[in-house]
């Protein structure tokens, strides 16, 4: 039978308490708050490492639960473990000292248990989210125009996978910055990575940007451009509009 969430988080608070080189745990995400949890949810946490013990606790096939159910196991970086199970269920943790976790985002976060260690890394993480500079929104704008036009240029040259990726991956982040900062959301102010929850933050922008998305190249960066002048361009002396008719311009868009 397949476990539930709740019993995958049990298993893992039970592991990672049995190992004598962790003095903590933290959830991470919906891992932390069930109000953020559904079905595609997956388990994000910071296991914390005593210090002289990381190597040993980033053996994870010595202590992670139900390791026989693993059906993929991959490093990402240095202290970044994914695990996959053989039912779909993913993990996804760094395994490290408080020293390598400094400099951590703790947003959505739950402590399960700490020696003290967890306790100075969400202080630490909370200082530097108050002294944290919001982001330009006039220069994420500036930099989504940019990434459009190389991101056109280089697929009308045939650079189709590597104009696709500057237009769907880098020009949207920073679409997406840009309405985070210049249209707050009440609901749902993601800082960590604004893509998240996007959809639910701004019904409406979202689905025109999930449409503009679903087109070949070309044609999803004429309406992201579009998107960008409608939503973000009306009332904003900031917006960059000599940018945003050089880029029409340029792509002969304004014919």
């Amino acid at each position: 039978m397949t476990p539930t969430f709740d019993e995958r988080t049990d298993a893992l608070v039970h592991a990672a308490r049995s190992q004598p080189g962790v003095v903590g745990l933290v959830l991470l995400g919906s891992a932390a708050e069930a109000h953020r949890r559904d079905e595609w949810s997956d388990h994000d946490f910071f296991v914390v490492a005593r210090p002289g013990a990381a190597d040993e606790v980033r053996d994870v096939r010595a202590w992670l639960p139900d390791v026989d159910d693993v059906a993929a196991l991959a490093r990402e970086g240095e202290i970044g473990f994914s695990v996959l199970y053989r039912d779909g269920h993913v993990l996804e943790f760094a395994a490290a000292t408080a020293a390598e976790l400094d400099g951590a985002a703790l947003v959505h976060h739950r402590v399960v248990f700490d020696d003290g260690s967890v306790a100075a890394l969400v202080a630490a993480s909370q200082d530097r989210a108050a002294r944290a500079v919001a982001l330009d929104p006039a220069n994420e704008t500036a930099l989504f125009l940019v990434k459009v036009l190389l991101g056109v240029g280089r697929a009308r040259r045939g650079e189709v996978l590597s104009g696709g990726q500057l237009v769907r991956q880098w020009a949207t982040q920073h679409l997406v910055r840009a309405v985070r900062e210049r249209l707050p959301s009440p609901t749902d102010p993601e800082r960590i990575d604004p893509a998240r929850r996007f959809e639910a933050a701004y019904p409406e922008i979202g689905a025109r940007l999930g449409a503009a998305l679903a087109r070949p190249v070309e044609e999803a960066a004429r309406d992201l451009h579009q998107l960008c002048r409608e939503v973000l361009e009306p009332g904003w002396d900031d917006f960059p509009s000599a940018g945003a008719d050089a880029v029409a311009h340029r792509l002969g868009w304004d014919g």
